[in-house]
Protein backbone atom coordinates (compact mmCIF):
# COMPACT_ATOMS: atom_id res chain seq x y z
CA UNK A 1 0.00 0.00 0.00
CA UNK A 2 1.21 3.81 -0.56
CA UNK A 3 2.69 5.61 2.41
CA UNK A 4 0.29 8.01 4.13
CA UNK A 5 1.34 11.25 5.57
CA UNK A 6 5.16 10.98 6.57
CA UNK A 7 4.67 13.96 9.10
CA UNK A 8 1.83 12.81 10.60
CA UNK A 9 2.66 9.44 10.48
CA UNK A 10 6.21 9.95 12.35
CA UNK A 11 4.54 12.10 14.97
CA UNK A 12 4.12 10.33 18.24
CA UNK A 13 1.24 11.11 20.62
CA UNK A 14 1.37 14.27 22.33
CA UNK A 15 3.19 14.34 25.77
CA UNK A 16 0.06 15.94 27.01
CA UNK A 17 -1.97 12.74 26.20
CA UNK A 18 0.89 10.37 27.17
CA UNK A 19 1.93 11.99 30.69
CA UNK A 20 -2.07 12.37 31.35
CA UNK A 21 -2.69 8.52 30.80
CA UNK A 22 0.47 7.63 32.77
CA UNK A 23 -1.04 9.43 35.84
CA UNK A 24 -4.44 8.23 35.37
CA UNK A 25 -2.68 4.67 35.52
CA UNK A 26 -1.10 5.67 38.59
CA UNK A 27 -3.24 7.48 40.39
CA UNK A 28 -1.15 10.76 40.35
CA UNK A 29 -2.30 14.18 40.73
CA UNK A 30 -1.88 15.83 37.61
CA UNK A 31 0.01 19.00 37.40
CA UNK A 32 1.40 18.12 33.80
CA UNK A 33 -1.43 19.25 31.23
CA UNK A 34 -2.51 23.11 31.63
CA UNK A 35 -6.27 23.06 32.76
CA UNK A 36 -8.37 24.56 35.68
CA UNK A 37 -9.40 22.04 38.23
CA UNK A 38 -12.22 24.24 39.15
CA UNK A 39 -15.47 24.94 36.97
CA UNK A 40 -15.54 28.89 35.55
CA UNK A 41 -17.36 31.93 36.19
CA UNK A 42 -21.36 30.39 36.97
CA UNK A 43 -22.98 32.99 35.38
CA UNK A 44 -21.05 32.50 32.03
CA UNK A 45 -21.77 28.73 32.52
CA UNK A 46 -25.10 29.29 32.78
CA UNK A 47 -25.85 31.95 29.87
CA UNK A 48 -24.75 28.91 27.48
CA UNK A 49 -26.79 26.46 29.60
CA UNK A 50 -29.83 29.53 29.04
CA UNK A 51 -28.89 29.35 25.27
CA UNK A 52 -29.54 26.11 24.59
CA UNK A 53 -33.01 26.41 24.94
CA UNK A 54 -33.19 29.51 23.06
CA UNK A 55 -33.85 27.89 19.67
CA UNK A 56 -30.77 29.39 17.99
CA UNK A 57 -29.19 25.99 17.68
CA UNK A 58 -28.57 25.42 13.70
CA UNK A 59 -25.20 26.99 12.20
CA UNK A 60 -24.46 30.20 13.49
CA UNK A 61 -22.32 31.94 10.94
CA UNK A 62 -19.21 31.02 9.98
CA UNK A 63 -16.95 34.23 11.00
CA UNK A 64 -18.98 33.94 14.36
CA UNK A 65 -22.24 35.15 16.23
CA UNK A 66 -22.93 38.63 15.94
CA UNK A 67 -22.83 38.98 19.77
CA UNK A 68 -19.54 37.63 20.14
CA UNK A 69 -17.23 39.09 17.42
CA UNK A 70 -18.53 42.63 19.13
CA UNK A 71 -17.89 41.50 22.25
CA UNK A 72 -14.08 40.67 21.20
CA UNK A 73 -14.33 44.23 19.53
CA UNK A 74 -15.21 46.01 22.20
CA UNK A 75 -12.39 44.13 24.64
CA UNK A 76 -9.38 45.07 22.43
CA UNK A 77 -10.33 48.80 22.57
CA UNK A 78 -11.02 48.17 26.40
CA UNK A 79 -8.16 46.77 27.13
CA UNK A 80 -5.81 48.05 24.61
CA UNK A 81 -6.89 50.78 22.76
CA UNK A 82 -7.20 48.75 19.71
CA UNK A 83 -10.19 49.62 17.23
CA UNK A 84 -11.39 46.62 15.47
CA UNK A 85 -14.36 46.39 13.10
CA UNK A 86 -16.30 43.14 14.46
CA UNK A 87 -17.59 42.22 10.76
CA UNK A 88 -14.71 42.33 9.38
CA UNK A 89 -11.74 41.66 11.81
CA UNK A 90 -12.76 39.05 14.18
CA UNK A 91 -13.24 35.82 13.70
CA UNK A 92 -14.21 33.15 16.19
CA UNK A 93 -12.77 29.68 16.12
CA UNK A 94 -12.96 26.41 17.68
CA UNK A 95 -10.36 26.72 19.96
CA UNK A 96 -7.23 28.84 20.13
CA UNK A 97 -5.27 26.01 18.66
CA UNK A 98 -7.70 25.72 16.07
CA UNK A 99 -6.88 29.63 15.52
CA UNK A 100 -3.22 29.50 15.28
CA UNK A 101 -3.78 27.05 12.59
CA UNK A 102 -5.93 28.94 10.61
CA UNK A 103 -3.81 31.80 10.58
CA UNK A 104 -1.24 30.07 9.52
CA UNK A 105 -2.60 28.39 6.77
CA UNK A 106 -3.89 32.09 5.66
CA UNK A 107 -0.12 33.07 5.30
CA UNK A 108 1.65 30.58 4.15
CA UNK A 109 2.86 29.29 0.46
CA UNK A 110 5.18 26.25 0.77
CA UNK A 111 8.93 27.51 0.95
CA UNK A 112 7.90 30.35 3.09
CA UNK A 113 9.88 30.33 5.83
CA UNK A 114 8.38 30.93 9.88
CA UNK A 115 10.81 32.36 12.54
CA UNK A 116 9.78 30.19 15.72
CA UNK A 117 10.89 30.95 18.97
CA UNK A 118 11.56 28.13 21.59
CA UNK A 119 10.98 26.47 23.43
CA UNK A 120 7.82 26.66 22.08
CA UNK A 121 3.89 24.75 21.84
CA UNK A 122 3.72 21.48 20.72
CA UNK A 123 1.34 22.24 17.60
CA UNK A 124 3.48 25.09 16.23
CA UNK A 125 5.97 23.06 14.49
CA UNK A 126 3.97 20.52 12.91
CA UNK A 127 1.53 22.53 11.50
CA UNK A 128 3.66 24.49 9.81
CA UNK A 129 5.88 21.90 8.07
CA UNK A 130 1.90 20.02 7.22
CA UNK A 131 1.68 23.36 5.03
CA UNK A 132 4.82 23.18 3.22
CA UNK A 133 6.50 25.89 4.85
CA UNK A 134 10.45 25.70 6.58
CA UNK A 135 10.80 26.52 10.35
CA UNK A 136 13.79 28.92 11.61
CA UNK A 137 14.15 27.91 15.17
CA UNK A 138 15.43 30.74 17.59
CA UNK A 139 16.23 29.64 20.90
CA UNK A 140 15.90 31.14 24.35
CA UNK A 141 18.09 30.22 27.27
CA UNK A 142 17.10 29.42 30.95
CA UNK A 143 16.34 31.13 33.67
CA UNK A 144 15.67 34.49 32.31
CA UNK A 145 14.29 33.86 28.44
CA UNK A 146 15.86 36.54 26.92
CA UNK A 147 15.74 37.38 23.76
CA UNK A 148 19.20 36.46 22.28
CA UNK A 149 18.92 39.57 19.53
CA UNK A 150 21.67 38.43 17.05
CA UNK A 151 19.99 34.89 16.70
CA UNK A 152 16.74 36.07 16.01
CA UNK A 153 17.75 39.24 13.52
CA UNK A 154 19.83 36.46 11.37
CA UNK A 155 16.80 33.95 11.53
CA UNK A 156 14.91 36.42 9.15
CA UNK A 157 15.48 36.74 5.07
CA UNK A 158 14.07 37.40 2.29
CA UNK A 159 11.87 33.86 2.34
CA UNK A 160 10.48 34.86 5.56
CA UNK A 161 6.64 35.44 5.37
CA UNK A 162 6.15 35.26 9.72
CA UNK A 163 7.14 35.10 13.09
CA UNK A 164 5.06 33.13 15.91
CA UNK A 165 4.93 35.13 18.72
CA UNK A 166 3.82 33.71 22.36
CA UNK A 167 3.00 35.96 25.10
CA UNK A 168 2.54 35.67 27.96
CA UNK A 169 4.71 32.39 27.28
CA UNK A 170 4.12 28.76 27.08
CA UNK A 171 6.12 27.05 28.61
CA UNK A 172 8.74 29.48 30.21
CA UNK A 173 5.79 32.06 31.95
CA UNK A 174 7.98 34.80 30.05
CA UNK A 175 6.11 38.05 29.12
CA UNK A 176 7.78 39.63 26.47
CA UNK A 177 8.93 43.47 27.49
CA UNK A 178 8.13 46.63 25.37
CA UNK A 179 12.11 46.16 24.31
CA UNK A 180 11.86 43.24 23.28
CA UNK A 181 8.36 44.15 20.95
CA UNK A 182 10.19 47.28 19.73
CA UNK A 183 12.69 44.81 18.49
CA UNK A 184 10.52 42.21 16.70
CA UNK A 185 8.57 45.10 15.33
CA UNK A 186 11.74 46.39 13.79
CA UNK A 187 12.12 43.28 11.88
CA UNK A 188 8.94 42.56 10.85
CA UNK A 189 8.90 45.86 9.57
CA UNK A 190 12.72 45.70 7.88
CA UNK A 191 11.66 42.29 6.13
CA UNK A 192 7.83 42.96 5.42
CA UNK A 193 6.46 39.77 7.06
CA UNK A 194 3.76 39.23 9.89
CA UNK A 195 3.32 38.16 13.31
CA UNK A 196 0.75 35.85 14.39
CA UNK A 197 0.63 36.65 18.13
CA UNK A 198 -0.49 33.79 20.01
CA UNK A 199 -1.61 36.05 23.38
CA UNK A 200 -3.85 32.98 24.93
CA UNK A 201 -2.53 34.16 28.69
CA UNK A 202 -2.70 37.25 27.96
CA UNK A 203 -4.72 38.42 31.07
CA UNK A 204 -2.52 35.74 33.50
CA UNK A 205 -0.32 38.03 34.81
CA UNK A 206 1.45 38.62 37.69
CA UNK A 207 4.18 40.94 39.72
CA UNK A 208 2.91 44.06 38.13
CA UNK A 209 3.90 42.73 34.30
CA UNK A 210 1.42 43.67 32.00
CA UNK A 211 0.58 42.06 28.90
CA UNK A 212 1.49 43.86 25.60
CA UNK A 213 0.24 42.99 22.37
CA UNK A 214 2.53 43.79 19.41
CA UNK A 215 -0.40 44.63 17.43
CA UNK A 216 -0.02 48.36 19.41
CA UNK A 217 2.99 49.27 18.13
CA UNK A 218 3.50 51.67 15.44
CA UNK A 219 3.21 49.53 12.42
CA UNK A 220 1.76 46.20 13.21
CA UNK A 221 -1.86 47.26 12.88
CA UNK A 222 -1.75 45.84 9.59
CA UNK A 223 0.89 43.18 10.01
CA UNK A 224 -0.67 41.43 13.10
CA UNK A 225 -2.96 38.59 13.69
CA UNK A 226 -3.64 38.35 17.34
CA UNK A 227 -5.23 35.15 18.68
CA UNK A 228 -7.30 34.90 21.94
CA UNK A 229 -8.82 31.97 24.02
CA UNK A 230 -11.80 31.81 26.27
CA UNK A 231 -11.20 29.11 27.76
CA UNK A 232 -8.04 30.61 29.57
CA UNK A 233 -10.13 33.50 30.21
CA UNK A 234 -12.77 32.48 31.92
CA UNK A 235 -11.76 28.62 32.85
CA UNK A 236 -13.28 26.72 30.19
CA UNK A 237 -10.86 25.11 28.18
CA UNK A 238 -13.22 21.91 26.87
CA UNK A 239 -15.66 24.67 25.40
CA UNK A 240 -12.77 25.42 22.70
CA UNK A 241 -14.20 28.85 22.02
CA UNK A 242 -10.66 31.11 20.49
CA UNK A 243 -11.09 34.46 18.78
CA UNK A 244 -8.32 35.75 15.92
CA UNK A 245 -8.18 39.48 15.78
CA UNK A 246 -6.29 40.94 12.19
CA UNK A 247 -7.13 43.14 9.14
CA UNK A 248 -9.76 43.12 7.60
CA UNK A 249 -7.80 41.05 4.06
CA UNK A 250 -6.19 38.66 6.63
CA UNK A 251 -9.65 38.34 9.03
CA UNK A 252 -10.77 37.53 5.38
CA UNK A 253 -8.22 34.66 4.64
CA UNK A 254 -8.42 33.18 8.24
CA UNK A 255 -12.36 32.86 7.68
CA UNK A 256 -11.57 30.94 4.68
CA UNK A 257 -8.84 28.64 6.66
CA UNK A 258 -11.56 28.42 9.46
CA UNK A 259 -14.28 27.42 6.99
CA UNK A 260 -12.16 24.18 5.90
CA UNK A 261 -11.15 23.04 9.58
CA UNK A 262 -14.32 23.28 11.37
CA UNK A 263 -16.51 25.41 9.51
CA UNK A 264 -18.45 26.70 12.71
CA UNK A 265 -18.02 27.03 16.62
CA UNK A 266 -20.78 25.64 18.83
CA UNK A 267 -23.20 28.88 18.85
CA UNK A 268 -24.32 28.58 22.56
CA UNK A 269 -20.99 28.47 23.88
CA UNK A 270 -20.09 31.27 21.68
CA UNK A 271 -23.07 34.08 23.44
CA UNK A 272 -22.17 32.73 26.66
CA UNK A 273 -18.54 34.15 26.16
CA UNK A 274 -19.57 37.42 24.65
CA UNK A 275 -20.98 37.51 28.03
CA UNK A 276 -18.12 36.69 30.07
CA UNK A 277 -16.14 39.09 28.03
CA UNK A 278 -18.48 41.97 29.21
CA UNK A 279 -17.89 41.42 33.05
CA UNK A 280 -16.32 44.39 35.15
CA UNK A 281 -12.78 44.93 35.40
CA UNK A 282 -12.84 43.37 38.99
CA UNK A 283 -13.12 40.55 37.17
CA UNK A 284 -9.96 40.75 34.70
CA UNK A 285 -8.05 42.04 37.69
CA UNK A 286 -8.80 39.36 40.04
CA UNK A 287 -7.41 37.09 37.16
CA UNK A 288 -3.73 37.54 37.76
CA UNK A 289 -4.02 37.88 41.18
CA UNK A 290 -5.07 34.76 42.14
CA UNK A 291 -3.20 32.50 40.03
CA UNK A 292 -0.06 34.36 41.50
CA UNK A 293 -1.22 33.15 44.73
CA UNK A 294 -1.38 29.77 43.16
CA UNK A 295 1.92 29.90 41.56
CA UNK A 296 3.29 31.13 44.88
CA UNK A 297 2.10 28.32 46.86
CA UNK A 298 3.42 25.79 44.42
CA UNK A 299 6.74 27.66 43.83
CA UNK A 300 7.26 28.11 47.03
CA UNK A 301 6.91 23.80 48.02
CA UNK A 302 8.78 22.64 44.94
CA UNK A 303 11.76 25.38 46.37
CA UNK A 304 11.41 23.88 50.27
CA UNK A 305 11.92 20.26 48.50
CA UNK A 306 15.43 21.47 46.71
CA UNK A 307 13.76 22.23 42.93
CA UNK A 308 15.85 25.59 41.42
CA UNK A 309 12.69 27.61 40.48
CA UNK A 310 12.26 29.56 37.52
CA UNK A 311 10.88 32.81 37.89
CA UNK A 312 7.09 32.80 35.91
CA UNK A 313 5.23 36.14 35.45
CA UNK A 314 2.14 34.60 32.78
CA UNK A 315 0.63 31.45 31.99
CA UNK A 316 -0.71 28.96 34.31
CA UNK A 317 3.35 27.02 34.54
CA UNK A 318 6.31 27.52 36.37
CA UNK A 319 9.57 25.94 35.20
CA UNK A 320 11.65 23.28 37.83
CA UNK A 321 15.47 22.50 37.74
CA UNK A 322 15.87 19.24 39.04
CA UNK A 323 19.08 18.50 39.21
CA UNK A 324 19.75 19.60 43.06
CA UNK A 325 17.59 16.54 43.52
CA UNK A 326 20.07 14.34 42.24
CA UNK A 327 18.75 12.71 39.87
CA UNK A 328 20.07 10.30 37.67
CA UNK A 329 18.66 10.55 34.41
CA UNK A 330 16.77 13.24 31.89
CA UNK A 331 13.75 15.02 31.90
CA UNK A 332 11.42 12.60 30.31
CA UNK A 333 12.75 9.79 33.06
CA UNK A 334 12.45 12.12 35.87
CA UNK A 335 8.02 13.03 34.80
CA UNK A 336 8.25 8.92 34.44
CA UNK A 337 9.31 8.65 37.61
CA UNK A 338 7.70 11.05 40.12
CA UNK A 339 4.50 9.99 38.50
CA UNK A 340 4.87 6.37 39.36
CA UNK A 341 6.63 6.84 42.51
CA UNK A 342 5.74 9.92 44.06
CA UNK A 343 2.04 10.03 42.47
CA UNK A 344 2.66 13.46 41.02
CA UNK A 345 2.65 14.58 37.56
CA UNK A 346 4.63 17.60 35.56
CA UNK A 347 5.78 17.81 31.59
CA UNK A 348 9.61 17.47 30.70
CA UNK A 349 10.61 20.85 28.87
CA UNK A 350 12.21 18.79 26.02
CA UNK A 351 8.60 18.35 24.92
CA UNK A 352 8.95 21.93 23.51
CA UNK A 353 11.85 21.96 21.42
CA UNK A 354 12.63 20.31 18.58
CA UNK A 355 15.86 18.29 18.24
CA UNK A 356 18.47 18.86 20.81
CA UNK A 357 17.13 19.99 24.39
CA UNK A 358 17.86 20.70 27.50
CA UNK A 359 17.18 17.81 29.65
CA UNK A 360 17.35 18.92 33.76
CA UNK A 361 13.71 20.86 33.44
CA UNK A 362 9.97 19.58 33.97
CA UNK A 363 7.34 22.11 33.89
CA UNK A 364 4.35 22.18 36.80
CA UNK A 365 0.77 23.64 36.18
CA UNK A 366 -0.27 25.93 38.84
CA UNK A 367 -3.97 26.45 37.97
CA UNK A 368 -5.43 24.03 40.57
CA UNK A 369 -6.68 24.06 44.24
CA UNK A 370 -5.02 24.66 46.87
CA UNK A 371 -5.32 21.80 48.84
CA UNK A 372 -4.52 19.94 45.13
CA UNK A 373 -0.98 21.79 45.31
CA UNK A 374 -0.73 21.24 48.42
CA UNK A 375 -0.88 17.64 48.32
CA UNK A 376 1.32 17.21 45.28
CA UNK A 377 3.80 19.27 47.43
CA UNK A 378 3.34 16.68 49.98
CA UNK A 379 3.78 13.72 47.78
CA UNK A 380 7.11 14.93 46.36
CA UNK A 381 8.67 15.93 49.85
CA UNK A 382 8.02 12.59 51.09
CA UNK A 383 9.52 10.96 48.16
CA UNK A 384 12.12 13.27 48.08
CA UNK A 385 13.11 12.97 51.49
CA UNK A 386 14.11 9.01 50.96
CA UNK A 387 17.39 9.75 49.33
CA UNK A 388 18.51 6.42 48.96
CA UNK A 389 15.64 4.88 47.34
CA UNK A 390 15.64 7.75 45.19
CA UNK A 391 18.59 6.73 43.41
CA UNK A 392 17.68 2.98 43.23
CA UNK A 393 14.94 4.05 41.72
CA UNK A 394 16.19 6.67 39.47
CA UNK A 395 18.97 4.31 37.93
CA UNK A 396 15.88 1.54 36.73
CA UNK A 397 13.51 4.70 35.67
Amino acid sequence: MKTPNTLLANTGTTIFTVMSALAVQHSAINLGQGFPDTEGPADVVQAAADALLDHRNQYPPLTGVPELRQAVAHANQRFYGLDMDPATEVVVTSGATEAITACLMALLNPGDEVVLIEPLYDTYLPVVKLLGAIPRLVRLQPPNWEIPRAELAAAFGPKTKAILLNTPMNPTGKVFTTAELAFIADLITRNDCYAICDEVYEHLTFDGWKHIPLMTLPGMRERCLRVGSAGKTFSLTGWKIGYVTAPAALAGLVAKAHQNLTFTTPPNLQRAVAQGLAKGDDYFASLGAELATRRDRLSEGLASIGFKVLPAHGSYFVTVDFTPLGFNGDDVAFCQHITKAAKVTAIPLSAFYDGDAPRQYARFAFCKRFEVLDEAVARLSAHFSRKPALTQTARTA
